[in-house]
């Protein structure tokens, strides 16, 4: 199994659920602008979407898109608790809060890294984040993480986008829950062994 990745990008998600989960894989880093990978190969040949996170399984399959791949990852080692059991109710909610993070936060926030993002829309698109962060904040009194007590897969892909929130200096004193919450993921060791693994932090 390998995964392709790019330092801090949304593969920072499926990276610690690989930890996580204890899952053993090969990681190889891409450059997204240039398109290719760390051996030399064209990334576009390998997920022509062009785009990172890519898992390749052992059966030769590709499996792109964050959500899709944490989710695989997770049933492979069902007794770590990342993922309630398919079919149950539990498991929609995780669905419920992927697909979320996946349409509200990822493209909102993702959106910011466009260069040629004109002022106005960026005013807008803050005021719509502020908007979803309000609201996970609201989400988040009482829990430890998004499903509860339990860190599960949506709480590593969440964590990933507060991340990209932060490089645009959103306020995080105005989400005292979601604050918290950061805190504790981030401290989390196998989280810290990601963000280390990348070169996020030293």
């Amino acid at each position: 199994m390998k995964l392709y990745y790019a330092p801090g990008a949304c593969s920072l998600s499926p990276h610690i659920v690989l930890l996580e989960a204890g899952i053993t894989a090969e990681l190889e880093k891409v450059d997204l602008r240039a398109k290719k990978t760390e051996t030399g190969a064209d990334f576009t040949s390998i997920n022509s979407k062009g785009y990172v996170p890519a898992l390749q399984l052992d059966n030769g399959l590709l499996l792109t898109e964050g959500p899709a791949i944490v989710q695989y990852l997770a049933d492979q080692k069902p007794g770590s608790g990342l993922a309630p059991a398919a079919g149950s109710m539990e498991r929609l909610q995780l669905q419920e809060w992927l697909n979320f993070l996946s349409t509200e936060i990822h493209k909102s926030v993702g959106s910011m890294f466009n260069p040629a993002m004109p002022a106005d829309w960026k005013t807008t698109v803050l005021a719509l984040i502020d908007k979803r962060l309000t609201w996970i904040d609201a989400q988040l009194k009482g829990k430890s993480y998004l499903m509860g007590q339990q860190f599960t897969v949506a709480d590593a892909y969440l964590f990933t986008l507060l991340r990209w929130a932060m490089y645009f200096k959103i306020d995080f004193e105005k989400y005292p829950e979601l604050k918290g919450y950061f805190s504790r993921v981030e401290a989390r060791p196998k989280v810290q062994e990601a963000l280390k693994a990348e070169g996020l932090i030293k």
